[in-house]
């Protein structure tokens, strides 16, 4: 692959001719992802070819949007994994339905388990966390439910709970909102501050 510089990359990716430095972008891209996403465990070749195709659509979409603070090649690279990641989240979770992670969260014995902690902090930190599963199962609405146990709670991505609520990520957005404002009311009602309440959310 020849050298080019970030204006270089530009013009010909803009050119009436982009074929080769497509070829030598998708090239590089691949390479980026198999050293970041190999191993035992790591994306399947076919999947890595299916995110840089996906990446080099958004690249050369948007190349009005590169400012030339990195070189183009860095800029590149951090689309595709972007998309790589965002992928591997969203399989990650296809199989698993919001029910199922309600049930996870109000089964018996969900508490919490960093075998460094003291009993008596254990002790709190489960005093805590039942709280919050009333205050959630009394306070907010079946929606604002599901939303917080799937992407407060559970990790999962937002744009994958947005779509099983047949909804847009800015109304996800403005529903996890309004919850956590209700959440924010309730623990401090009951003498939790919002910082006992976020550290309880990060360890469960």
């Amino acid at each position: 692959m020849q050298a080019r510089t970030n204006e270089q990359w530009l013009a010909e990716l803009r050119g009436p001719n982009p074929n080769e430095a497509l070829s030598d972008l998708y090239d590089l891209l691949v390479r980026g992802l198999r050293a970041a996403l190999g191993g035992p465990a790591g994306a399947a070749n076919a999947d890595i070819e299916d995110f840089v195709q996906e990446a080099l659509l958004k690249i050369t979409n948007n190349l009005d949007s590169f400012r030339g603070e990195s070189r183009f090649t860095t800029w590149a690279k951090k689309i595709a994994m972007n998309v790589a990641l965002t992928e591997l989240k969203r399989r990650r979770w296809s199989d698993v339905s919001l029910q199922d992670l309600l049930a996870r969260r109000t089964a018996a014995g969900r508490g919490l388990a960093d075998p460094q902690s003291t009993p008596e902090q254990v002790a709190f930190q489960n005093m805590v966390l039942a709280e919050l599963r009333g205050i959630i199962d009394k306070y907010l609405t079946d929606r604002q439910r599901e939303a917080v146990v799937a992407v407060i709670l559970e990790g999962m991505p937002i744009a994958e709970v947005a779509r099983r609520m047949g909804t847009n990520q800015n109304a996800l957005y403005k529903l996890l909102h309004d919850a956590r404002k209700k959440l924010k009311l309730r623990m401090e009602a009951v003498g939790l501050s919002p910082h006992e309440m976020l550290a309880a959310f990060d360890a469960g």
